[in-house]
């Protein structure tokens, strides 16, 4: 086995924690958030099937002040910081954490293996 077939099993090992994660979190975060009348018009904008989750994510892993930037520059794309901070538990947080963690960093990952792989780095 070469190197980067070693690396890119380890990423596409991430990759799939990552798509489990997005799942759970959808379910168990974001899907009590769509209910309550209070959030569910706060997750940002849908533009794709459980584009909310990864916005709902992002909220409640970036610092508030670069998520509130982002609000204002883009206004409502994406989700309120605030508000969902109000309506999620700790618990929510960290899953919420590990996931945006671990699917942008496998993506991030995997396109740094494919630039280091075209320009024989990895040889």
């Amino acid at each position: 086995m070469t190197l980067v077939q070693t690396i890119l099993s380890v990423i596409l090992a991430v990759t799939l924690v990552a798509w489990i994660l997005f799942v759970l979190f959808g379910q168990i975060t974001v899907r009590r958030l769509r209910k309550n009348p209070e959030t569910k018009d706060s997750l940002g904008i849908n533009l794709a099937s459980g584009w909310d989750i990864l916005n709902v994510a992002q909220a409640l892993t970036l610092p508030k002040d670069i998520t509130r930037r982002i609000n204002n520059n883009f206004g409502g794309f994406e989700a309120d910081p605030d508000l969902l901070y109000k309506h999620t538990t700790v618990l929510d947080r960290i899953l919420a954490r590990i996931f945006y963690v671990l699917f942008f960093g496998s993506a991030f990952s995997m396109l740094i293996l494919i630039v280091m792989n075209g320009l024989g780095v990895l040889d």
